[in-house]
């Protein structure tokens, strides 16, 4: 427990507190920062590569536009300030929804991207800001060490590096990145397959909430720290949820691939008040999470216990 209170005092987190109504009305226009959901599907997307079964077989035909890889945007209307949580596979469209979405949707470039770690589903999507797409400039995307020494020493990526497509710049665990005057970012490390690089989760601080952004963990009893308690510090907890219980892992051992399914998720936060359960949205869902599925029962039941499911365009007030 000493670590999670030196945690809370790095990071000077306090408990957090909804706003009424009233209050929302009269926000400045200083005020108008937000997220929005860029998706919510695992790294290989949905439907998957190669995948046969009934989870994808009528989407190879009639494939839904919603079904898009797990990443955030925020928003800043004030500043006319775009930024993305992962740049996935899925980059290109994202990047086009979250301008739509913007104060100036002419812009072509986030002013940053924060990028959790490097799985496909993660960082591959910074390859269309090289010269055969986009060829931008000096788009500041921010990792950890590990990820950053990665980015500069092995290509493609080192090409992005090269020709100031890219800008790395490195973060440390759990140290505060003050973004602009609207906006500060902090990453924390969480346990992970770690091939290439580390793995964080971010906290989100807009100017009256914060957010919390775990898309990928192994199992929450791995981590040093009580989700729990981190839940009660912030407005919104969007959270792993690859898959749903152990019937989706089928013939694959779940020592490779682990996650916190859902069921497990929410057995631990059973005991939370229903103003905590409310602020915890289940994201990055794999191609057989039948949660992708809003109709369906296991959809149903999330929704039924109180807690909420993160789906493509969700805004959310910061």
């Amino acid at each position: 427990m000493k670590q999670f209170f030196i945690l809370f005092s790095v990071l000077l987190f306090t408990e957090s507190s909804y706003h009424s109504q009233t209050l929302q009305n009269k926000r400045s226009a200083t005020d108008n920062v937000k997220i929005i959901i860029l998706g919510n599907v695992q790294d290989a997307g949905s439907p998957q590569i190669g995948c046969r079964k009934e989870c994808c077989v009528d989407l190879w035909k009639h494939p839904q536009p919603d079904r898009k890889v797990s990443s955030l945007g925020v928003i800043d209307d004030e500043l006319q300030k775009n930024y993305i949580f992962d740049a996935t596979p899925d980059f290109t469209q994202q990047l086009q929804f979250l301008m739509e979405h913007s104060a100036d949707p002419k812009k072509a470039v986030p002013d940053g991207i924060f990028i959790t770690h490097a799985h496909i589903g993660h960082y591959t999507g910074l390859m269309f800001l090289g010269k055969e797409g986009m060829n931008s400039k000096d788009v500041p995307v921010y990792t950890m060490p590990r990820l950053k020494e990665f980015f500069e020493n092995n290509g493609p990526w080192s090409q992005l590096v090269r020709l100031n497509n890219i800008i790395p710049y490195e973060m440390q665990n759990e140290t505060p990145i003050k973004v602009n005057s609207h906006l500060e970012v902090t990453p924390i490390q969480v346990p992970h397959r770690d091939e290439y690089s580390e793995t964080v989760g971010f906290i989100i601080k807009g100017p009256h909430k914060k957010a919390l952004f775990i898309p990928d963990i192994d199992k929450w009893n791995k981590w040093k720290y009580h989700i729990t308690d981190l839940i009660k510090t912030v407005d919104y907890a969007f959270l792993d949820g690859t898959f749903y219980d152990s019937e989706e892992i089928g013939y694959r051992n779940i020592e490779d691939i682990p996650h916190p399914f859902v069921v497990e998720s929410m057995e631990l936060f059973k005991s939370l008040p229903p103003e905590y359960k409310k602020r915890i949205f289940f994201i990055h869902f794999n191609h057989t999470n039948k949660i992708l599925n809003p109709d369906s029962r296991q959809s149903k039941q999330v929704i039924e216990k109180g807690f909420n499911i993160a789906r493509l365009g969700d805004e959310f007030d910061l």
